[in-house]
């Protein structure tokens, strides 16, 4: 069996994916599943679910929606349900279960290896298939409470960090020309993210598109003095000053390999 949680929570067994209809039950799925193989206590999980105004009758409800819980991941021939009691709370046993949350993360950390190694086409075949596991945001829209709340921020960032990554490793191999149209993507949907933005002034730099490169600086620094009353960093700066000068030994660690 497997949990996916990189989009709308589901559960996927052999060819047949299920969701959990009935949002209460839902958000008691993704905190066992975000603590995995750890108690969660009663009072984190009434937290999750209700926020600080639970019902009178918050216990018996969260013992009936364990209860339901328990059913939709009982398997035919399942020696033990993963869910399990305990005298503080509950825990979700994976065993040999997938949670795809866990193959992401080991497939960054082996792409950040292999960058280090300079396997930097391992590193791209790494990083895509860690983004590949993406099928929307976090979670779909839980949102309800701290541990969600945090675990989904926590997440999107690690996304935002690969994509980074995947963007300077495919510099290296001299991809500036496809990495265009994903760059212009990157920067619309994270207006404020100036990694982005610096390697597309690269690529677009490299693809002798030297006017357009410097018409994204400008769109990034009217961008963060709109927003936060901020002049552009020093990195997309120096970026900057070497297309100016034509200089492509200044970009650094963005050089073609």
């Amino acid at each position: 069996m497997r949990y996916e949680i990189l989009g709308p929570l589901r559960v996927v067994d052999g060819d047949t994916s299920s969701s959990i209809s009935a949002r209460k039950i839902e958000i008691a799925l993704a905190v066992l599943l975000i603590r995995a193989d750890q108690v969660v206590t009663h009072d984190q999980l009434m937290t999750e679910i209700w926020g600080d105004r639970p019902p009178r009758r918050a216990t018996a409800g969260l013992h009936v929606y364990i209860s339901q819980l328990r059913k939709f991941l009982y398997r035919p021939g399942q020696l033990e349900n993963p869910v399990v009691t305990r005298q503080s709370g509950y825990l979700l046993r994976t065993g040999s279960d997938e949670l795809d949350v866990r193959i992401f993360l080991d497939l960054v950390k082996q792409g950040r290896a292999d960058v280090r190694e300079q396997r930097y086409e391992q590193a791209v075949h790494g990083f895509e298939s860690a983004l590949s596991l993406w099928r929307g945001p976090v979670l779909g829209d839980l949102r309800d409470g701290p541990v969600l709340t945090g675990y989904a921020t926590w997440l999107t960032e690690a996304r935002l960090e690969c994509l980074e990554m995947l963007a300077d490793v495919c510099l290296r191999l001299g991809r500036h020309r496809e990495l265009v149209g994903r760059l212009y993507s990157l920067t619309a949907e994270n207006p404020l993210c100036e990694t982005f933005y610096r390697q597309l002034m690269v690529a677009l730099y490299r693809s002798e598109r030297q006017a357009d490169a410097l018409m994204v600086y400008q769109t990034a620094r009217r961008t963060l003095q709109d927003e936060l009353g901020l002049e552009p960093g020093r990195a997309l700066r120096e970026v900057q000053q070497a297309i100016l000068s034509d200089d492509n030994r200044q970009l650094g660690v963005l050089a073609p390999s």
